[in-house]
């Protein structure tokens, strides 16, 4: 039998051994083992030894502990949790309605309801929201464009047969994915429509594709309110791939045109608040830079460059580490003056980062 002074050795001798072998583990990670170390290589397909000059980021696939804190001006007015929504008036029978992530619209006239939107998250709560404010049912629909999260609620909340309105390529989109929960719009337009209804108007315009084929502005005169969704992001970084835009180039110039337009609220569709003309120069400016960081990131970057030789005849591992190196070189480069001006930056800045090198390079 051991003694009691034996046991406890033992017990310190592989407490100083396990931790020798973390920091091991650690410093190769790093970059910062021997030559040795350094020149192992992993199984094929796994992770090897980071680039140089990883950002403190987490990459896409790695697991964060904690995001970074919201930035004040990201915050919106705080949700009711037993209603579970949010009902904001814009001004002369114009409401929001929002659970602090989605965000649709309704406008009272004299004899029914325009609803604008039907986002399957709270759709239930869209007729108690309208009943709050007004009796009268439900005439026309206004799809924003064909994606799901923003009108797969519909069938649950209207009744009857309501008019539909939608771009053409609205019509187009959902005709191809044929979803019940999505009706097809029953009157479309290609470029512009005006909706008139008892004293109430709507300006409808297609401004291309950007977001996707479809997505149609809705400007309010009266409440100088414009409606454009999945486009800005009020105090936040945009979705992932600047909200998975089919065309990045389309979808920059579309920042800067709502900029240019004379509204003074602004329904983007997504997160905490209504957005303002400074939420929109501020992704302007965001959009700017990143396009110069993943520019030059591509013009300085050579294009094999430490890869392991035997995979030199592997096309597509030629191009990844290429694209890899240099959005590193983007995440790096916008970190500094991004990091803690928008929301949910850390989230989405490698997303971004590689859809820009994409389009710089392609489009």
């Amino acid at each position: 039998m051991h003694s009691l002074s034996t046991i406890r050795l033992a017990r310190h001798v592989n407490k100083r051994r396990a931790a020798a072998v973390w920091m091991a583990a650690t410093l190769l990670w790093a970059g910062l083992g021997s030559a040795a170390e350094s020149n192992h290589e992993a199984p094929p397909g796994q992770a090897g030894r980071p680039y140089a000059n990883m950002p403190d980021i987490a990459p896409i696939g790695v697991r964060v502990d904690k995001y970074y804190d919201i930035p004040e001006q990201a915050k919106g007015p705080e949700i009711d949790p037993a209603k579970g929504y949010r009902v904001e008036e814009l001004g002369k029978g114009l409401y929001m309605i929002t659970d602090g992530f989605f965000q649709s619209v309704f406008m009272v006239y004299e004899t029914g309801i325009v609803l604008i939107d039907a986002p399957p998250n709270y759709a239930a709560k869209i007729k108690e929201a309208i009943a709050g404010v007004s009796d009268k049912p439900i005439t026309h629909v206004i799809y924003t464009h064909a994606h799901a999260d923003h009108i797969a609620g519909v069938t649950s909340v209207i009744t009857g047969h309501p008019t539909i309105i939608a771009q053409e390529e609205t019509l187009r989109l959902l005709k191809r994915a044929a979803d019940p929960k999505r009706p097809l719009p029953t009157m479309t337009f290609k470029d512009r429509y005006t909706l008139k209804v008892g004293s109430q108007v709507l300006e409808l315009s297609y401004p291309g594709n950007g977001h996707e084929p479809g997505n149609t502005m809705i400007y309010a005169p009266a409440q100088k309110t414009l409606v454009f969704v999945d486009v800005i992001f009020p105090g936040y970084m945009p979705f992932r791939r600047f909200a998975v835009a089919q065309d990045i180039p389309g979808y920059f110039a579309q920042v800067k045109e709502v900029d240019s337009m004379p509204w003074e609220k602004l329904v983007a569709g997504h997160l905490t608040r209504i957005g303002t003309h400074a939420d929109v120069k501020l992704q302007a400016e965001f959009d700017d830079d990143i396009k110069a960081a993943a520019t030059q990131a591509l013009g300085s970057t050579k294009f094999v460059e430490g890869l392991n030789q035997a995979d030199l005849g592997n096309k597509w591992a030629l191009i990844n580490d290429y694209i890899n190196r240099v959005v590193v070189q983007c995440v790096n480069a916008m970190g500094p003056k991004w990091k803690t001006r928008l929301a949910g930056y850390d989230a989405f800045i490698w997303d971004q980062c590689y859809a820009m090198e994409t389009s710089v390079r392609i489009d």
